[in-house]
Formats: C-alpha cells, structure tokens, sequence
C-alpha cells in the first residue's frame, strides 16, 4: 500500500496537474517548520503566517483554475443552446441525438472538474491534519476561523462549488427538454410547463453525486445510513464488482437485519413492566434499572468477542447469538413460578452476551455490494428504531394472565416467552437460509491500474475522495521521514486492543464520542424510568407506558426524513450538532420537576423534544465521527463500529445503574436526581463542541 500522497497524485488528471494544490512541497514545509521550530530557529507566529500565505497561494490558484474552467464550460453550453434554438425551429431526431450526446460531453469535462476539486479539498485537509500533528498547533481552529467568512479568502469555494449549479442546471433542462422532445415525437414541452420525475442521466446522476460529496450534501438515505457507523477504507484499491456480488447474498442480508430487529424488540419489550416484574419477586420497582441494564452490561463484553468472532465467520456467531438469547428469555420468564430476582438478572445478562450487532454492522460493511451498501446502512438503521418502537408496544399488548402446565403467563413472563419462541424460528430459519460468504478474495482480484488520464477519473468516480470517511485517512501512513511516499507497514495495521484504539482518538474524536455517550445515557434515562416516573406522579398503565414508548420509537423515521432530506441540505453537519445539542439540553431542563403539581403535558413535551433531538443529533454524530476517525479503525476487530457501541452501551449501564441508585433516596426524588447527571454531561458536551467546533469544519 502507498502512502496518501502518492495516491493523491496518481488521481491527478495529467493536463490540469500545475494546477493542482502542492501537497508534497507542502509536506516538506511542515517538516522544515518542525525541525526548525525544534532549533528554536523560528518562532510560532512566523510559522503561522509564512504557512498561511503559502495555503492561501495555493488556494488561490486552485480556485482561479476551476472559475476559469467553468467559464469554458458556460460558453460550450451557451454555443449549444443557440444549436438548441435552431432545432427546436427545424426538429429532427437525428439532430436532437447529435445534441444529447454534445451536452453528454459537456457533463463530462464538468465531472472532471468536479473531482479536480474533490482531490484538492482532500489534500487540503490532510495537510491541515499533518500540520497540527507535526507542530502541535491549532492551525485549523485559526486558519478556517479567520478564512471561512472573510469576503477576499477563496477557502469556501474550494469546500462549496461556486457557479457548479448553474452549470448543472443548464445541461439538466436542456438534456431533459431533449428527452421529452423524442418522448412527444416532435413537440417540444418545458419542463416547467410539464413537472415530472428528475432526469434520469447516468452522467447528470454522476455529477449530482460529486456535488453532493462536495457541499456535504445528502437525502433521507444517505442521512440514516449513517447511524449505522458503517463507512468504507479511504482510497483503498478498486476491486471487480464482480468481488462484491460472490460476497453477497441478500437472504444472508435479511438474516442480519431480523437479528437486529428482533435484539430491539429484546431490549425494550420489557421496559414497560420491569418494575412490577421487579417488586412481584420482592424487589424495589427501581431495580428495574438494572434488570434493563443487566442486557447493556453483559453487551459491553459481547460486543469485543462478537466482532473478533466475526473475523472468521458470520454464520457460528449468529447462531450463537439466538441460541444464547433463546436461554435467557427462557430464564427471564420463568423467574417469576422460580420466585427469584437472580435468575431473571442472569437471564438478561445471557441476554446481553447474545448481542451480535457488532456481526451485523460487519457483515454489511464487508459482504454487502458498495453500490446498495448505503441502502443495507439504512435498513440496519430503520430495522433497529422498529425494534425500538415495536417492544414497547408488544408489551402493551400482552396484558393477560393464565396458566399452562403450572407455568404462570402474564404481563410480566409473556415478553420472555414470546421473545423465546421468536428466536427459536429464528434460529431455524438462520440455519436454512444463511449463507457463509467466502473470503480472501480481495487480494486476487485487484485489476490492473494505468496512469492515463481516464484511468484517473475512473479510479475517482469510482471510489470518491470525499465520501463520509475522507478525514480517516491514517496520519502515518504518508510519513514525513520518507522520500519515497511508501508507507512503513505498523503503520497501517488496524488497531489490535482497546488501548491502541484509543491513542488513535483525536481530540475531536473524543468530543463526538463523549457526545453519542451523552444522547445515550439521556434517552435511556428517559425510557428506564418511565414506567417508574408515569406510575408515581400520574398512575399510567403499563398500556398507556407501552403506548407512550411506542410513539417516541416511532418518531425516529419521520424525524430522520426531515433533517436527511431538508435540514442537512440548508445547514452544516456541526451547525445542526450544537443546535440538536442545545435542545437536547433543554428537553432535560424542562423535565425537572419544579414545578407543583409535576403534569403530564410537561413530562410528555419535554421527553419528547429530548428524544427528537438526542435522535437528530445521533445521525449527525455519527456521520462527524467517520469523518475525522483515523482509518486504522475502519477495520480490524476494535474499529469505529465497535467503539461508538462501547460508548452507547457504557452510557446505558450507567444510565440504569443511576436510576436503581437513585431508588434508595425515595421514588418522589428519582426524577431530578436521574436528571442532574444527564444535564452536567449535556453541558459538558455542548463545551466540548464549542472547543472543537472549527476542526469540524
């Protein structure tokens, strides 16, 4: 493997290659500076002007290129407009195809400076990284706060296309008028006339791709994709479609995603009676805090050796995953004819060591095809929140009692029960229907790569520069000490402990991880002790808590559509991180109760806004987070996935054990005593980004 200067360089389109950022004379700076620095030859405020005039040159004279570039292209389509005139006096299809087909090229050329600028951003920021890891500077914080709004700095049209709309614009409508011209056999019809579906244009799709990458644009799938923390190596080589579709088999793919489905019915079909399970065996109704925690706990050791595990296989894990799950729901729900606490927690712990979502995230990343990846991101996603919003409302539903055989079923047993019996055909169903995907094909079938000018642009179209993963490039794999670009091989080796994991974590890193810690102790918070909560201060059923529940699951979709499909196109991931963090704070600040009587609208309003917002703010979260991850953990078995689960489920433990804590001061006090917690960390939180708030940019 080269290092990312090479690969920066071998994506260069050849004619355009004096236009492009200087990266490796850059790199030389920075280890002049350095050494310099170390001899005490110069001082921190001359390296911070002379490498910002240096940036800013650069900047310059890419920007200057890609305006100039544009102009060329704005006049090739204003000529074919005037051709465009003429025909639509003289129609003749044969005409009309010569025209698509001129407009086709123009969409070309504009692709490829689409990703001229793709490759400059890329080096940009990467050479910002290596700035701060070099010299120990915030040179990001100052060079994009000083730059990012000045009205001379040319900063911004290198991360946001400048005058690419129109451009993208034009050679839509007139592609599309074209088309519904030879649709109407010879009457033209404006497309404003006539609205109907978007153009359908490999080459107009192509570009609408590469503006998106550019501006961090996206829509409802690509925005829920990322919740899932799935994302691709940067710059790895490009490997035959063909690979990815022997890996891939959709039934294998349903399997996982049921898997995770049916681990979120697990998980929350409880929720709604745990207390009284809890005090039928003699216990507080706040040990349902760690009857619902015992699952997260157990997960926290699970979820290392389920994603060792799947190293070798998918197939012995899953099967491990359901039988172990079938045990313990079986356990669950016969502590209650047992009379005994101990064996419904170690019910829920065997519960916990049955979670295989770290498998499930794998086998997406790894079996599923790039080109529906997003897709199989989504449905992860989507399978999880309907887990989320069906438990609770399946609890609701069973509110009976009987007995069969001296085994008692009622609203405390029959979610075990029923959980038992749907992992059972689960567990046959896995054993028909799944199919091991094999391995070690990537290094068979890596195509042979030339360093012509299409090739180029093949390998970018291909693997994009600036997909959601383009800041985990490994700082060390483009080493300073060597010539050579070739990258030492330590270097590049994913991380093989959690300790090793860990001091790859930038502080940025850090802060977005403290953050999806915070979203998960407050929604847990929120969801452990609502039937507690509901039942002391306004004597709601275990329905009305189960409905409750429900509801709040099943805003996540909506919630998602909204911010994937319109907010994240007006706004900046970070704008729309504090923003979601400050209403995060303000739906625990209005749950306190200080106000007597505490009423439900107050409760209902403020968990609600809590939830809404922790469930915006975990999408952008996540999708920060593989931005500025190292890609040292887009693999191995203690990757990004593996963290970001870590830090969620952590949160959960801690989450449940507070709440069971707080029972022994008395259930009036539960409430604001579990809330004080959840607001510091917000607080924190909301700190943290401010202090990190431009390396996000």
């Amino acid at each position: 493997m080269v290092a990312f200067g090479k690969k920066l360089k071998e994506r260069q389109i050849q004619e355009w290659q004096g236009y492009y950022i200087n990266y490796k004379l850059m790199k030389k700076r920075v280890k002049q500076y350095a050494q310099q620095i170390q001899l005490e030859t110069l001082d921190r405020r001359h390296v911070l002007k002379d490498f910002s005039r240096m940036l800013d040159n650069q900047i310059e004279k890419t920007v200057l290129f890609l305006l100039e570039q544009q102009g060329l292209l704005a006049s090739r389509i204003a000529k074919l407009g005037e051709e465009h005139e003429i025909i639509q006096q003289e129609p003749r299809l044969s005409r009309i195809a010569e025209l698509r087909e001129a407009y086709r090229a123009v969409g070309l050329e504009l692709l490829k400076l689409l990703f001229f600028v793709e490759v400059n951003a890329v080096g940009l920021r990467k050479i910002l990284k290596k700035f701060e890891k070099r010299l120990g500077y915030k040179f990001t914080d100052y060079y994009v706060k000083t730059r990012a709004n000045h009205p001379y700095s040319q900063l911004q049209q290198v991360f946001k296309h400048v005058g690419v709309g129109a451009v993208v614009g034009a050679l839509s409508r007139n592609l599309h008028e074209l088309q519904k011209y030879e649709e109407s056999q010879g009457s033209f019809v404006s497309i404003y006339d006539q609205p109907t579906l978007p153009l359908q244009d490999p080459v107009i799709d192509s570009i609408r791709a590469a503006v998106d990458r550019l501006t961090n644009s996206t829509n409802f799938l690509n925005f829920l994709g990322k919740h899932a923390l799935i994302v691709d190596e940067e710059l790895s080589a490009p490997v035959d479609e063909h690979v990815d579709d022997q890996k891939y088999h959709f039934m294998s793919l349903s399997l996982n995603l049921a898997n995770t489905f049916l681990y979120m019915v697990n998980t929350y079909i409880i929720v709604p009676t745990a207390d009284d399970y809890s005090m039928s065996l003699g216990a507080a109704p706040t040990v349902c805090g760690i009857v619902i925690g015992a699952m997260a706990v157990a997960q926290v050791f699970s979820s290392v050796y389920f994603s060792a595990w799947s190293n070798k296989s998918y197939f012995r894990p899953l099967v491990f995953s359901s039988i172990v799950l079938f045990i313990g729901n079986a356990m669950y729900a016969m502590a209650y004819d047992l009379n005994s606490i101990w064996v419904l927690l170690f019910g829920r712990l065997l519960c916990g060591f049955g979670s295989a979502r770290a498998v499930n995230r794998r086998y997406i990343s790894d079996c599923v095809p790039t080109k529906i990846r997003m897709q199989a991101s989504a449905g992860f996603v989507s399978a999880s929140a309907l887990g989320m919003a069906c438990g609770p409302a399946l609890a609701g539903l069973l509110q009976t009692e009987f007995r069969i055989f001296n085994i008692t079923f009622n609203q405390d047993t029959l979610p075990g029960w029923v959980m038992t019996i749907a992992w059972l055909l689960y567990l046959a169903w896995l054993s028909i229907t799944f199919k091991e995907p094999s391995r070690g094909i990537e290094e068979n079938h890596i195509p042979h790569q030339s360093n012509t000018e299409n090739s180029a642009l093949e390998k970018g179209l291909r693997h994009p520069l600036l997909t959601s993963s383009e800041n985990k490039v490994d700082e060390d794999a483009d080493q300073d000490n060597d010539d050579s670009e070739e990258a030492p091989k330590e270097s590049r080796q994913p991380a093989n402990s959690i300790g090793a994991a860990y001091r790859l974590l930038t502080p940025s890193v850090k802060v977005q991880l403290l953050i999806y810690f915070m979203l998960k102790y407050a929604m847990e918070i929120l969801l452990s002790e609502s039937s507690v909560v509901t039942t002391y201060y306004f004597n709601w059923t275990t329905s009305t808590v189960s409905v409750f529940l429900a509801c709040l699951g099943l805003t996540v979709l909506p919630v998602n559509i909204v911010v994937g499909s319109y907010i994240s196109n007006m706004f900046e991931d970070r704008q729309i991180l504090m923003a979601s963090e400050v209403m995060v704070f303000l739906g625990i600040l209005f749950s306190f109760n200080v106000i007597v009587p505490y009423s439900e609208p107050q409760y209902v309003c403020s968990g609600l806004l809590m939830f809404v917002s922790a469930e915006v703010l975990e999408g952008v979260n996540l999708s920060l987070l593989s931005r500025v991850m190292s890609s040292r953990l887009s693999r191995g078995t203690y990757n990004g996935g593996l963290l970001s689960t870590e830090a969620g489920t952590l949160a959960r433990v801690i989450a449940d054990g507070t709440i069971t804590l707080a029972g022994y001061v008395g259930v009036s006090r539960l409430l604001n005593i579990t809330l004080i917690p959840s607001f510091l960390i917000c607080a924190v939180s909301i700190i943290a980004t401010c202090y990190t708030y431009n390396s996000l940019y």
